[in-house]
């Protein structure tokens, strides 16, 4: 398994070019089942999990042509697709799941394995099934698979889902694209990638409408050929701001829309960032002392997201004074904390807050990646960590982050790979 060897502590200067975004990717890629025609996806991110999904959608029957690059694929449908998504493939990635909501509104059956992923969490598929249950799908679970069908097209509803979840609205939007009639979903979630999804079905001729936390979905008969470029991955921008904070950075962050990150770049400017934002960039200077900030709180969007909740906890452990960070979104994601303690860092955990001391000086050591947003905090200590450190089960880094390695080495990191 390679392992990463980092020598601390770096200077981050320099430019980094943000790759297209895993969780607008994801959602589209399943969607493209509900076509007949081909469609055309552009700025793929090359990680892992597209590679799943790309895998996954071949399983079922569609034929994908990549670019040299393989950041553009063109899918072509099969006119007798499979139904069948097989847990040797579903097992290494949540986002797996979203394959059900296109299957059973196109071809009114599948047979979809419960999904996995990272060990952040029960996160379960229940408001999956019940959304979907509401729209004419009928299921069972068997053998760790969801066995479901429809008799005939779903029928538009109104949905209110019990809690926010990303996932859900996805698999519902999906799925209510072609089904009869008006479907209502209400307490959605609202992050950029769900607004990059329907903006794609849109452009294909679906009918989706948007007003603050619900979207209304007129079902239409059929999608239209079309080319849809995937928006900049906000997650990899965010982790590469907290890197340049971190590290008394000056850097240049490009090909992104800054304001997908807004809330970030409002909490780092308090942590002591200067920051610049022209139409795609963003100037990022790291401060000589970060400042602790008191109540740091991981909310769905357009608050913190949960997935830089790993990376800011760094950031905090090198402020000065103390500081406290409530993860509000997953009850399995502090993880890394232990391993940030390996370093030096003094963090208590109580519930699902975390306490931080601040003032930590890191000492390299040898970590172990837990799941993907631990990896790169993991990444990040040891970028600032006096001495060598070895981040061990890097595979779980490149699920989410494309060519971090040479990303990193290009704005000053001494990071090495071993086999």
């Amino acid at each position: 398994m390679d392992k990463f060897l980092i020598n601390g502590p770096c200077r981050i200067k320099g430019k980094v070019s943000i790759s297209g975004s895993k969780n607008a990717s994801l959602p589209i890629l399943a969607a493209s089942l509900l076509f007949t025609k081909p469609v055309t996806i552009k700025n793929l991110p090359r990680v892992r999990d597209i590679n799943t999904m790309l895998n996954l959608l071949k399983s079922l029957g569609s034929k994908i042509i990549l670019s040299k690059d393989r950041k553009t694929a063109k899918i072509i449908n099969k006119k007798n697709m499979k139904t069948f998504a097989s847990y040797s493939l579903v097992k290494t990635m949540r986002g797996s799941i979203l394959v059900l909501g296109p299957l059973i509104s196109k071809f009114h059956k599948s047979k979809t394995s419960l999904p996995g992923g990272c060990l952040i969490g029960a996160r379960p598929v229940n408001y999956h099934l019940s959304a979907l249950k509401k729209l004419g799908m009928q299921y069972k679970i068997r053998d760790g698979y969801i066995l479901a069908k429809s008799n005939g097209r779903l029928q538009g509803k109104t949905i209110k889902f019990p809690k926010i979840s990303v996932g859900a609205t996805e698999n519902s939007i999906i799925a209510a694209c072609l089904a009869k009639g008006k479907t209502i979903l209400r307490n959605c979630a609202v992050e950029p990638e769900i607004k990059d999804l329907t903006q794609f079905l849109n452009k294909a001729g679906a009918n989706i409408k948007w007003s603050g936390r619900t979207c209304t979905i007129i079902g239409v008969n059929s999608l239209n050929q079309t080319t849809h470029t995937v928006m900049a991955d906000r997650i990899e921008a965010g982790t590469f701001c907290v890197a340049a904070t971190l590290a008394k950075g000056n850097l240049q962050i490009k090909n992104l829309e800054p304001k997908i990150i807004n809330t970030e770049l409002e909490l780092l400017k308090k942590a002591g960032s200067k920051i610049k934002i022209t139409n795609n960039k963003i100037f990022i200077k790291g401060p000589d002392k970060i400042k602790s900030i008191k109540n740091i709180k991981t909310k769905e969007f357009p608050g913190i997201p949960t997935d830089l909740q790993a990376q800011l906890m760094v950031l905090m452990c090198k402020s000065i004074g103390k500081s406290s960070i409530t993860e509000s979104i997953f009850e399995n994601r502090f993880m890394h904390v232990a391993e940030l303690q390996r370093l030096g860092a003094k963090i208590n955990i109580k519930n699902n807050k975390a306490f931080i001391e601040g003032n930590t000086k890191f000492i390299g050591a040898e970590l172990m990646s837990s799941d993907l947003r631990a990896s790169v905090a993991l990444v990040l200590a040891a970028i600032v960590a006096n001495g060598k450190s070895v981040v061990g089960r890097v595979y779980h880094l490149e699920r989410g982050y494309e060519n971090i390695e040479n990303k990193l080495k290009k704005i000053g990191v001494k990071i090495k790979r071993l086999k």
